[in-house]
């Protein structure tokens, strides 16, 4: 969309970004067992909260608040580390933790609680607009796009939405909106297929989008929000907990919502499965979403870490992160993050290792009964999630082959059909799993 009859720097200026950082995350556990969902490590050195954090900085959105409840120490250590505030422009990325307050002493119930709890802060400037933002998905996008069609259109609330086929219509909130792109109607995972058939997009708005007019499509709701000031002032004057479920089927009758439709990539990383696949798809030639972009880079905590010693290896797409030492190994389809040390004769296929957090060496909690932190000698790996910091000793076999999609154990999970072992697990010599 063209900016040259707006100034868009006094826009971005009127608005502040709020990620919504404290969901349990409970389908993607157990990767959020000990930590919140936002700050589970993506593609070997980076965290989710790390792309919408990346795409504000990248739109020129400057001043941002990262709301957080649930196992949130990890989060709020990767963000300190990572992103400093700039007492000269006025730019901070801050942390809102849920709190006890004369006020209230409550949990966030839902995203629109978390807001509402923290409104008081929010009105505090003069900002006129407010970018609502999820801090679990996957995607790049220039939210100055997002806010110059808000204002355009004159536009209440903004809703993100992007097109989905029917097989994902019932994980997703599905709405309908006219030539114009205002919606009026939404409807939460559908399954009615006469319902089906009457949300899907219109061919004219299929035309304008560059679809074939036959297509079957429909919007669903990437969970991104634009409100302007007053109104989510008066949206938040309830108890409704969620804006996807209660602020904004409410809003529909009352204000003018108007949909942007995205037509990237996004991934909603609700899911192990959809976890474990977005991060081998990092490992394709060209992959639908591509971190060697240096125009609109993803910023993350900068590691002082020495580059990766690779010795007698042989690799096939693969994704190997900084400060790894991997010998006599194969390694295949795989995503292998920071410090990572893999042993002779192991083989690493179609999986995601999130590396330590240190070296054996510098481990503060030493196990002189236990495997060194890293993967042993003599391993066989496959369809798996080895989270940071665990210890796999030598002949240890991983795989979900011949097994249920989903099952509990000690130091490991099954979801989705993908083995999950645990931050900090100990897995002795010889193990089957």
């Amino acid at each position: 969309m063209s900016r040259d009859k707006i100034d868009v720097m006094p826009l971005q200026n009127k608005a502040l970004a709020i990620i919504m950082g404290g969901g349990a995350g409970t389908r993607l556990f157990p990767l959020t067992q000990q930590r919140a969902k936002p700050a589970v490590p993506l593609g070997g050195k980076y965290r989710l909260v790390d792309i919408p954090i990346s795409n504000c900085l990248n739109s020129g959105f400057r001043q941002v608040y990262v709301l957080t409840q649930f196992n949130s120490e990890p989060l709020h250590r990767h963000i300190a580390a990572s992103y400093k505030s700039d007492d000269i422009t006025k730019s901070f990325i801050e942390i809102l933790a849920a709190r006890q307050t004369p006020e209230g002493d409550r949990w966030y119930q839902g995203t629109a609680d978390a807001v509402r709890q923290n409104l008081g802060f929010f009105l505090e400037r003069p900002y006129e607009y407010f970018l609502i933002l999820s801090g679990d998905h996957l995607y790049r996008m220039d939210y100055g796009d997002l806010l110059l069609q808000h204002v355009r259109t004159g536009a209440d609330v903004t809703l993100c939405t992007t097109p989905v086929d029917r097989q994902a219509v019932s994980a997703c909130g599905i709405l309908q909106s006219d030539a114009e792109r205002r919606i009026f109607r939404f409807q939460e995972k559908p399954e009615d297929p006469k319902l089906l058939d009457e949300l899907r997009i219109s061919p004219n708005l299929l035309k304008e989008l560059g679809r074939p007019a036959d297509t079957e499509l429909y919007q669903a709701s990437m969970g991104i929000y634009v409100f302007n000031r007053q109104v989510l002032i008066d949206v938040l004057a309830n108890d409704h907990d969620d804006f996807g479920k209660h602020i904004i089927p409410a809003s529909l009758q009352k204000y003018q919502v108007f949909a942007y439709i995205f037509q990237g990539y996004w991934e909603n990383i609700g899911t192990v499965r959809a976890f474990f696949e977005a991060n081998l798809a990092l490992t394709d030639p060209v992959p639908a979403f591509d971190f060697f972009d240096n125009i609109n880079q993803i910023y993350s905590r900068q590691l002082l870490l020495p580059s990766s010693k690779v010795r007698g290896t042989q690799v096939q797409r693969a994704i190997i992160a900084d400060g790894c030492v991997i010998t006599d190994a194969h390694i295949e389809r795989s995503v292998i993050g920071v410090r990572s040390v893999i042993g002779s004769g192991t083989t690493i296929r179609n999986s995601v290792l999130m590396g330590a957090a240190f070296y054996q060496e510098e481990a503060w909690e030493p196990k002189p009964d236990a495997p060194p932190v890293g993967i042993g000698r003599h391993c066989h790996i496959e369809g798996a999630i080895i989270d940071r910091n665990a210890r796999i000793g030598e002949g240890v076999v991983i795989t979900p082959n011949g097994k249920p999609a989903n099952m509990d154990a000690e130091n490991y999970f099954i979801r989705d059909g993908v083995v999950v072992v645990t931050k900090g697990a100990v897995i002795p010599n010889g193990t089957s799993i």
